[in-house]
């Protein structure tokens, strides 16, 4: 451990497991022999096929191997009296109909709604006894129109005509996020009776075709361009630009001037809660309070959820279909179907019998563009940070922006490149992009009086650092410094509020949560990686090539993000295939 400000950086993975948090193997059902069918792995798609597939009479078992249930959606007691959503942090893509089915808020979830909920400070030299300028954006257009104005009265009166143009393709791409991918290898290779299902399945598609309409092209562009062409259609001043560019790179390595990237700047805007559209917010008691609320869904009829579970193997019966599970401890679950919401990587490459995958199905998997540029960081602090752009109040209550993203080093999309190709030369970025929240400004359950827990989202930093240069304490805690630094720039006194900081770097993100890469999409969100394509061609219908086993995490259609679809719509094909056996 490391001196950090006054407090101390904890080891990554050295806290104890805290009460309010322990396995949950034994109020959760007892090891059978037998299920209807296996989830490997509690991560929040896994409990979500698990809650579907039990209401629909399925008898299911969900394996986890760590100690708490939720995958990256977790909560953890890293620091004693400090309770963070270790890894992913904010809600909104969360499907609606999953809300409604599972009864999500009778099993105990509450949010905290953002609004405003983006907030992008300046670092402006020579305004002295000037307060800088910021950006603040929230649900009130007009207001939105107010604050972009002092950067740009034209990018003022373009906004709304943007947020009209990218709600109507959200909403187009809104159906195909519901339904299986047109099942390709059904099409090409099945009976008629299956070519004809297969058909349809491209009514989302269809619908989508109806949305759009003739701006087709327009829409065609934003999928494929980079995002900082499609923003120059739109805007002139750069801190508007660069703020909504990091919707566009957020979690991915890339930058916003490489083709592609705006299909991300999409994923990111198409969510919503409550009813409202892109909408973003904090679970009450973290993120780990979501996953317990779907668990306890799924085991409130009957499912079984088993943590400190680690599944060796899946087993494969000499006729070449799935036949259960073996454990670490060498117990054999038996099972007429396995789902795995691990990664297709873990799945496909370390579960899996080799002998019944075909050499190029293999070879696909193991060649999935899986870089991050992600080291998330947690912080505990004694007090709010005081941003020289928007000072604290008085008593250090929590203010309008506390609540917000807060995006640092995001003045210009330029900085966001030159971040990006530090990376590239396999150095963590001079600069980082800092993406910082704090959920505790408006749940203060998760810090003691007068405290905070900070959720600092980094990049980008390189999986393999250059010079033959390993993510030691050394490493890790030099890229948290240079973070800490930069974040003092904007709010004076915040390393001195640091109580301590856990830290996770790529390879810490695939050690602690399976995320091959440190990647949280388990593989990236490009467009040769997305629906027909995800994981591989032929395969995104969530079947692969051994019968009874499907891919139902981040991996699968439609991608990453705590969307939960994945879940449900893989728990809708098993549930369809197993009435058809």
């Amino acid at each position: 451990m490391a001196a950090c400000g006054r407090g101390l950086c904890r080891a990554v993975g050295a806290s104890p497991r805290p009460a309010w948090r322990r396995a949950h193997s034994d109020a959760r059902g007892r090891l059978k022999p037998e299920y209807d069918a296996v989830v490997i792995g509690a991560g929040h798609n896994g409990l979500v096929a698990a809650a579907y597939l039990q209401r629909l009479g399925v008898n299911t078992a969900v394996f986890e191997r760590r100690h708490v249930i939720g995958g990256a959606a977790v909560t953890e007691e890293i620091i004693p009296g400090f309770k963070f959503s270790r890894a992913s942090y904010l809600l909104s893509l969360l499907r609606p109909q999953i809300y409604a089915d599972l009864e999500l808020k009778k099993h105990g979830l509450r949010l905290h709604l953002r609004n405003p909920h983006s907030f992008t400070p300046m670092l402006e030299e020579g305004t002295a006894g000037k307060v800088p300028r910021s950006l603040l954006l929230g649900t009130d257009m007009a207001e939105n129109q107010k604050q972009i104005a002092q950067f740009s009265r034209k990018d003022a009166q373009a906004f709304p005509k943007y947020e009209a143009f990218m709600n109507r393709l959200a909403l187009a791409i809104d159906p195909l996020l519901d339904a299986a991918p047109v099942d390709m290898e059904a099409f090409q290779r099945g009976s008629l009776l299956q070519r004809l299902k297969s058909l349809s399945t491209l009514k989302p598609l269809l619908q989508a075709g109806r949305i759009l309409g003739a701006q087709l092209p327009q829409y065609y562009q934003v999928l494929t361009a980079p995002a900082v062409k499609v923003l120059d259609q739109w805007f002139e001043s750069e801190p508007l630009k660069a703020t909504l560019a990091t919707d566009a790179v957020i979690g991915a390595m890339t930058s916003p001037y490489i083709p592609g990237s705006g299909y991300v700047l999409l994923h990111h805007v198409m969510g919503g809660l409550e009813g409202m559209r892109g909408a973003w917010g904090y679970v009450q008691g973290g993120m780990g309070a979501l996953s317990d609320a779907i668990a306890s869904s799924a085991t409130a009829h009957g499912a079984s959820v088993f943590t400190e579970k680690t599944v060796a193997k899946v087993q494969v019966s000499s006729g070449g279909r799935v036949q259960g599970v073996v454990l670490q401890d060498g117990s054999e679950v038996r099972s007429k179907v396995v789902l795995s919401n691990a990664s297709p990587q873990i799945t496909f490459l370390k579960l899996t019998p080799q002998e019944w995958l075909p050499e190029e199905f293999v070879e696909r998997i193991s060649q999935l563009d899986t870089q991050s540029p992600v080291t998330k960081i947690n912080v505990a602090v004694d007090r709010l940070p005081d941003f020289l752009a928007a000072p604290n109040a008085p008593r250090g209550q929590p203010l309008p922006h506390h609540q917000c993203s807060i995006h640092l080093n995001c003045e210009d999309t330029l900085l966001l490149h030159r971040a990006f190709e530090d990376a590239m030369d396999g150095l963590p970025s001079h600069r980082p992009m800092i993406e910082l929240c704090i959920p505790s400004s408006l749940d203060p359950t998760l810090a003691p009086p007068g405290c905070h827990v900070i959720s600092l989202f980094t990049q980008y930093t390189p999986y393999t650092l250059a010079a033959g240069k390993a993510w030691d304490e050394q490493e890790r805690n030099a890229h948290a410094d240079r973070v800490c630094d930069c974040i003092e720039a904007y709010a004076p006194g915040f390393k001195r509020s640091v109580v301590g900081r856990d830290i996770l770097t790529p390879p810490d993100l695939e050690r602690v949560f399976g995320l091959p890469g440190g990647n949280i999409f388990h593989c990236a969100m490009a467009l040769d990686q997305l629906y027909f394509a995800r994981p591989v061609p032929l395969h995104s219908s969530y079947r692969c090539p051994v019968r009874g086993l499907y891919l139902c995490g981040s991996g699968a259609h439609p991608g990453g993000g705590v969307m939960g679809a994945a879940g449900r719509n893989a728990a809708h094909v098993v549930f369809r295939d197993l009435r058809s056996m």
